[in-house]
């Protein structure tokens, strides 16, 4: 009984280690396409009318030429997403294997454009009326934007990477020996997302509305929703499955017509697309990543012995200027996260608390990658920015807070911070420092050989 138990659990225990270990690669390979956003935010943010535009500089036709760069990128994320996962998932990858990711996503978003052609809820969003001839006449646009949006892209780079490992080392007949190995990937990834389309014509008009649902339910909640989405961000990072999360929130949930009938799905886009209700669910990270981790760094800092004071100041300092204008906090968030779990806890409560502060209030101030100072300076005039006033003040508070709480249990619990950690080496050359000597084991005999620990 005890051997079948331990059996099972030991099974159980290795499927989740491997569904984790999955988990985690997918979230990794979301970071290539993501990185491409402050391109994408920037060039479309300078493009607008109170910067570049006929409402800032006056310089109208470069405007149009900046917001033409920008709008390509994020008119293209699915596609992108769909080359960033595939070479990010896939081992080894190399060209064959984002060539294989384009060739897929174009057969995909073909096949599925197809389909949703001839289902009600879909049809609206790929048919377009065009006059031919006196008579009006419907026809697809294949030029529209994909409805699977960027999980569509996400599928097919994974169903990519998985045909590069299995195919690109494939051996084919003599006659065939030209399309061997890495240049059968492309095509058989072709293949794939044709079968993929259809499936996806099929499955896509239920499973799109199970999820447009669960994102207005989400954002539905208001404040609520946004204090929870702030802390499942920051408790999925450690484990890198906070990208997962993220892609949903940014370019998924809601949607957006614009005035000239484009539509967005999704915070960032729906935020950078004049969405005069995007920007709560991103507002709240700016005091976080943008002020507070700073004061945790600054604490951090100041906690350290003086004699590593100057080292670790060198680091935290570097950290913490990162974060103020770029909004990357990882350097600051791993210094403790695994050292010292209560500054984290701390730190997911904090990050739900201006979240949900910033979303009662209506606060509203989006990002193109993340909650710097970069993103906040391009987007503090527009139009749909609101409260910016108090997100600042709020951040201003937040450095003060995370300092003060840091630094008093830093040096109430000793926490073991960069700089605190136990010495490496006791001055007699043992390892003292991270190993406790037992007090009651005899000294060797001067000139006795040691004898090696079991």
């Amino acid at each position: 009984m005890s051997s079948t138990a331990a059996t099972t659990g030991g099974g159980a225990h290795g499927a989740w280690s491997a569904t984790f270990a999955v988990l985690q690669r997918i979230g990794r390979s979301l970071m290539l396409p993501i990185a491409v956003l402050p391109a994408a935010g920037i060039l479309l943010r300078l493009g607008q009318d109170d910067l570049l535009g006929k409402d800032g500089l006056g310089l109208s036709r470069i405007a149009e030429v900046f917001a033409a760069a920008g709008g390509a990128l994020l008119d293209n994320l699915a596609m992108l997403f769909a080359v960033g996962v595939a070479i990010g998932f896939a081992r080894k990858a190399d060209g064959s294997t984002a060539l294989s990711a384009v060739v897929a996503y174009l057969v995909f978003d073909r096949v599925t454009k197809v389909m949703f052609a001839h289902t009600e809820t879909l049809k609206a969003n790929v048919v377009q009326t065009v006059t031919q001839d006196g008579a009006a006449r419907e026809v697809i646009n294949y030029g529209a934007k994909n409805p699977t949006q960027v999980l569509g892209g996400i599928v097919v780079g994974l169903m990519v990477a998985v045909l590069y490992q299995r195919f690109y080392r494939i051996k084919l007949p003599t006659w065939l020996a030209f399309f061997g190995g890495r240049r059968f990937v492309p095509i058989i990834s072709a293949g794939a997302a044709l079968l993929l389309g259809v499936v996806f014509g099929f499955i896509w008009p239920t499973l799109g509305g199970w999820i447009d649902d669960f994102g207005d339910w989400i954002t539905g909640l208001g404040a609520a929703g946004a204090g929870v989405y702030g802390m499942a961000n920051r408790l999925l990072l450690p484990f890198g499955l906070h990208h997962i999360l993220n892609t949903l929130v940014w370019f998924t949930f809601g949607s957006y017509r614009a005035p000239d009938g484009v539509l967005s799905h999704g915070e960032i886009n729906r935020y950078l697309a004049g969405d005069p209700d995007a920007g709560t669910f991103l507002a709240g990270f700016f005091p976080v990543l943008m002020l507070g981790l700073p004061g945790a760094a600054a604490a951090i800092w100041m906690a350290a012995p003086k004699h590593k004071r100057s080292a670790v100041g060198g680091l935290m300092v570097s950290a913490g200027l990162t974060a103020f204008v770029c909004g990357v906090t990882e350097p600051i968030e791993f210094s403790f996260m695994f050292v010292a779990p209560l500054l984290y806890v701390v730190h997911v409560l904090l990050t739900g608390v201006s979240m949900f502060l910033l979303a009662a209030i209506d606060a509203q101030l989006g990002f193109s990658f993340s909650a710097g100072l970069i993103d906040m300076l391009l987007n503090a005039t527009k139009s749909n920015t609101r409260h910016l006033w108090a997100i600042i003040g709020l951040g201003v508070i937040y450095f003060f807070l995370y300092f003060a709480i840091f630094y008093f249990a830093i040096t109430k619990f000793n926490l073991p911070t960069p700089g605190r950690e136990r010495e490496e080496a006791a001055a007699d050359g043992t390892m003292g420092g991270l190993i406790d000597q037992p007090t009651d084991t005899p000294a060797a005999e001067p000139g006795a050989p040691r004898q090696r620990p079991d």
